[in-house]
């Protein structure tokens, strides 16, 4: 398999996640968690910035007016674009004043699913968070929430649990957001990293990044690896694609704050390009639009 792997942007994450590409743009967002930092890179200039949140944001979304909406801790949900203040669509969720979210995702009708981490009580959660800025709990007892794809059909949803090393799939229900038929699609080998964020190609291929495990593995629809592609990092956290055809791979990493463990470029944005393997475009969110 011919590919090129480039690192784009270091800003050394503690945990960098969630990329996602902004079509107007042409740029890539993502976050570093518990720095509370979003970045921005521009696939134009190659230019790219730093803006500070002030709180963690484990995920975030692109709204259909362009502004990005931000998942971050103790529930907090704001829309946000460069240079505005947050404006908040849910201030707090009760039982997660002691966690934060993890990876999300918009569904095909604009809403959100969102993850939240386990605490020290009890195990994480899986939210959806409706048009009208509602939210409905859908799972719990969840090791830890993370990555998720559509298929190209949109007949399925995929899921991961980190700490199961398990990626899921479930039959998914667009007009009511309905997740059914839970069914474990790939279970992860032991002593190879955990299984982290996804995208999915439009071939229907999952993309899986490996958290301590330096790669990023390929899955044909039939949950078959097909690829591993390598990486100088220990921590590869999360993947989506992007540029103006959906032909580059981006990728976030993290353990930025030991780089003489995890690696010299731990924590900075990467760019994959393999020949023959598109992306299509994610779903935007339309909360409260």
């Amino acid at each position: 398999m011919e590919f090129v792997l480039e690192p784009l942007a270091d800003y050394a994450c503690h945990t960098g996640e969630g990329p996602l590409y902004h079509p107007t743009e042409n740029a890539v967002y993502w976050t570093d968690i518990p720095n509370g930092r979003l970045f921005r890179y521009k696939l134009e200039t190659g230019e790219h910035e730093a803006f500070e949140i002030g709180r963690p944001v484990g995920g975030f979304t692109l709204q259909e007016d362009g502004d990005l909406l931000l998942f971050m801790d103790q529930g907090a949900i704001a829309l946000w674009s460069p240079g505005a203040e947050l404006d908040y669509v849910i201030e707090e969720i009760s039982e997660e004043l002691d966690s934060r979210f993890n990876d999300v995702i918009a569904d095909t009708q604009g809403r959100v699913y969102c993850g939240t981490m386990p605490t020290a009580r009890r195990a994480g959660r899986l939210y959806r968070l409706n048009l009208e800025g509602t939210i409905t709990k859908l799972l719990e007892g969840i090791g830890c929430s993370n990555g998720m794809g559509f298929t190209p059909d949109r007949k399925f949803l995929y899921y991961t649990d980190s700490t199961a090393r398990k990626i899921y799939r479930f039959t998914y229900v667009a007009a009511t957001g309905e997740l059914k038929r839970q069914r474990a699609f790939v279970v992860t080998e032991e002593g190879g990293g955990v299984p982290d964020g996804m995208t999915v190609d439009s071939q229907g291929n999952l993309w899986s990044t490996r958290w301590d495990g330096s790669c990023l593995v390929g899955y044909t629809p039939q949950g078959r690896e097909f690829a591993r592609i390598p990486f100088p990092v220990k921590k590869v956290s999360s993947v989506t694609f992007g540029g103006p055809n959906y032909d580059q791979m981006f990728i976030t990493t993290a353990g930025g704050h030991q780089k003489e463990t995890d690696g010299a470029l731990a924590g900075a944005l990467f760019r994959l390009t393999i020949a023959g393997v598109m992306g299509v475009p994610e779903y935007v969110s339309r909360v409260g639009l």
